[in-house]
């Protein structure tokens, strides 16, 4: 880290600050068929470039309201105070067609008397995330009813810049950049108190009506109500001080409150560690220190010196090490009680703080985080004596919290973008472990949202700009037959069925005579392994692994089909199916290897093209055994990656190798022992570009699908199959939540029986296969003894 000092950037924050808040998710309301708010801007502010701007107005009440509802947007951002404090974040991304608002209850922070409302705005502009749309900079709040309408914004509010704040580019970011506040330049003061002074703020600009969705003209905001509840925002201290230089640190910093003095004219380097990777908002308060400069940066992970940010190893070790990260930047203006909190949340396990003061020594107050996410709540219990398994389960469950806030996303450090490849697995996580399927619904219509008018669905949605995998479009088909399978709603899905149609028109269209894929346009991205990021392909154009994810779209869409959706669609799709099997077998199986190759020369072979063969039914019963132990024994195929183990991992069970799953898991014990807290993004875990990605966290479902054996097996979950591969394991239990309640099974073996409990929620029946053998299941208690 060198030049950050000279190039101090930054971004101010919340004043003042909030360790915690709990909006409290309102249920779905029926806001007001014609808004009379107005979208509003700071005059003189362009609405294109960078910028942070605040809001306020003022209000008296007689008595203190019991409710006093909202509803709130603003591009790109906002954080919303009531009488100094933080009541709301968002809006949850969406695009200019379906622009989110959230409804708030401003009631428990307001008083009788006189109360303000405050907004910060922010606009990254040309720095903005990939995934964040925008018009323009803009805020909006319209009043429930009549009375709320009080507080309807309109040049009634008072607006200014804060001119303190500039953009840390940094290096490569797709997800937000870094933030420099010069506090010399900032506004002063709490101005989210009441008894702020904004005398000399500007009357807010009109910019235009807001707009619900159907009265929009669709240029602009069309506003809709988030389906999402808030985030989760919780309090969260660092743990350890691994190394500090021109400063003597207390021995409770950072687990506890402490101070600290830089002397005048000394650099000081502090570096922390949380012990372990979080998503939050992070807090520096500080006094004094005419001019100091401050850097906080921001690290997955620290690199071994001299690989040039390459060679990560051990996570928790730090000698050797170089502190590489995205970075904040500040300057006092030598005050008291001065504070500065993230506008967007950071990613992290460690934290450098450097602080270069000149003529007057700074004082450190306190530094801390405030965790965020989405407010999943774990459902899911496993219970064994198995360390390992508990570690797992537990890692999993954080990487996938990591990865959900307002979207899931792929990797909270780098991207934080929503692509169909990781979001599928993502969303079964959710449903094996959680009873909120929000989040998931919530992908579904934005991937629907996301499709070019050819058909074909954007990779990662929502973006501003647009890259399309073309085969991560037959994924999002496998997201809705999940859906569908996992959590019912039939209604739901046949609103998404016609974008299924258009996946597989688009399709259609580069298949041969034969049904095979030729020269499927945009970038055909399988796995980083070997040329599955996008190289395979034979000399005629085609390749089986994308023939094989074709046959297996076309086998959910005719299921959903047959069943909710259109049933010459399903006649169609099963004509295809039965043709692009017959073409798969003849143009890919290699008799002699007993293995399908991956393009018609048969000169290569992987791991992903047997197990789609495996789980698309290319292969029968008796043959399907021989072809798993040969994707296990034969190392020359191309190896699937920590993420394409999903369906390595599937095919293996279905091929009846389950027993073996928990020896599978090899790539993670790696990821323990290299000391990571989530799952890396590749299987090459010592050199890993993100130390945090959900397409990794398939154990959390397959303990309960695979080990436990839980599955559904009949659309909404109706039906539950249990088939348990315990392997070595003589004791384990366990229970997922179910649309109808929770199913729970326990498994003992004593005296040479297994004693087998399963539990299934109301108006769920099933079956129970052990070694081969069915047992109907009933809703309630069930117990074998085999």
């Amino acid at each position: 880290m060198k030049p950050f000092l000279l190039s101090i950037l930054l971004m101010l924050a919340l004043l003042p600050v909030q360790k915690t808040f709990a909006q409290k998710a309102l249920p779905a309301v029926d806001p007001p068929r014609e808004w009379n708010a107005q979208w509003i801007s700071v005059p003189g502010d362009n609405g294109t470039t960078y910028g942070v701007f605040y809001f306020r107005k003022s209000i008296d009440l007689a008595i203190k309201p019991t409710t006093f509802k909202v509803h709130v947007s603003a591009d790109n951002r906002y954080k919303l105070y009531v009488n100094g404090k933080l009541v709301s974040l968002g809006p949850a991304r969406g695009d200019t067609y379906f622009w989110n608002y959230e409804t708030v209850d401003l009631a428990p922070y307001l008083s009788a008397g006189k109360n303000t409302v405050a907004a910060l705005v922010w606009n990254e502009a040309q720095y903005t995330p990939a995934a964040q749309i925008s018009v323009r900079t803009g805020f909006i709040l319209q009043g429930d009813s009549k009375t709320e309408e009080i507080l309807n914004t309109n040049n009634t509010w008072k607006s200014i810049r804060d001119n303190g704040h500039m953009p840390v580019p940094g290096y490569f970011f797709a997800a937000t950049k870094g933030e420099m506040i010069d506090f010399r330049q900032a506004v002063k003061g709490d101005w989210t108190a009441v008894g702020y002074d904004d005398s000399k703020w500007l009357e807010a600009n009109k910019l235009s009506d807001g707009k619900l969705k159907g009265t929009a003209w669709g240029i602009e905001w069309a506003l809709v109500p988030s389906t999402l509840p808030a985030r989760e925002m919780t309090y969260q201290r660092l743990q350890k001080l691994r190394g500090s230089v021109g400063a003597d640190v207390p021995s409770a910093f950072p687990q506890q409150k402490a101070t600290i003095t830089i002397p005048a004219n000394t650099t000081a380097v502090l570096l922390l560690d949380q012990t372990f990777e979080t998503n939050a908002y992070v807090t520096l308060n500080f006094s004094g220190g005419k001019d100091a400069a401050m850097s906080l940066g921001y690290a997955e992970s620290l690199y071994k010196k001299g690989t040039k940010g390459v060679v990560k190893g051990n996570r928790d070790e730090v000698e050797g090490k170089e502190f590489v990260a995205r970075i904040d930047s500040l300057i006092s203006d030598g005050s008291q009680g001065q504070s500065y909190t993230t506008l967007n949340f950071r990613t992290y396990r460690y934290i450098k703080l450097i602080v270069k003061t000149q003529n007057d020594p700074l004082v450190i107050d306190d530094l801390y985080g405030t965790f965020t996410g989405y407010p999943f709540k774990r459902g899911s219990v496993l219970n064994t004596d198995d360390a390992e398994i508990n570690k797992m389960l537990d890692i999993g469950w954080r990487t996938a919290r990591l990865n959900a806030w307002e979207t899931y996303t792929d990797c909270p450090y780098y991207e934080q973008l929503q692509y169909i490849g990781d979001t599928r697995i993502q969303a079964v996580i959710s449903y094996y472990n959680t009873s909120d399927d929000r989040l998931a619904r919530n992908a579904l219509t934005q991937m629907d949202h996301s499709r070019l008018p050819e058909g074909v669905t954007a990779s990662c949605y929502p973006s501003k700009g647009t890259q399309v995998i073309s085969p991560f479009s037959l994924w999002y088909i496998g997201m809705l037959h999940d859906y569908w399978m996992y959590r019912g709603d039939n209604d739901f899905i046949k609103g998404k069925l016609l974008g299924e149609r258009g996946v597989l028109d688009f399709f259609s269209k580069y298949q041969q005579p034969d049904g095979s894929l030729k020269n499927t346009p945009y970038w055909a991205f399988v796995d980083w392994a070997g040329n599955m990021w996008g190289e395979v392909k034979g000399s005629d154009g085609s390749a089986a692994i994308y023939d094989l994810q074709l046959l297996w779209a076309y086998q959910w869409a005719a299921d959903m089909e047959s069943k909710i959706g259109l049933k010459d669609y399903a006649t169609i799709y099963n004509q295809k199916a039965t043709q692009l099997k017959a073409t798969i077998q003849r143009k890919y199986w290699d008799p002699a290897k007993k293995l399908y190759a991956d393009t018609k020369e048969k000169n290569g072979y992987s791991q992903h093209v047997n197990s789609l063969a495996i789980l698309s039914g290319m292969l029968n019963n008796t043959d399907m055994p021989g072809v798993a132990k040969r994707m296990l024994s034969d190392t020359s195929l191309t190896q699937c990656s920590v993420y394409f183990k999903y369906y390595l991992n599937q095919a293996l069970v279905k091929a009846g190798l389950g027993n073996d799953y928990i020896k599978w898991l090899d790539i993670y014990r790696q990821n323990m022992a290299m000391g990571l807290t989530t799952w890396a993004e590749y299987s090459d875990v010592n050199t890993s570009r993100s130390d945090c990605h959900a397409w990794g966290s398939s154990p959390n479902i397959e303990f309960f699908r695979t080990v436990l054996g839980i599955d559904s097996y009949a659309p909404g979950f109706a039906k539950v199959k249990v088939e348990p591969h315990l392997g070595e394991i003589k004791s384990i239990s366990g229970e997922i939540p179910h649309p109808n309640g929770k199913v729970a099974v326990d498994y003992k073996q004593e005296n040479g029986k297994w004693q087998i409990r399963v539990n299934l929620p109301k108006s769920t029946t099933g079956i129970l296969v052990w070694k081969a053998k069915q047992y109907e299941l009933k809703a309630g208690s069930n117990t074998f003894v085999i």
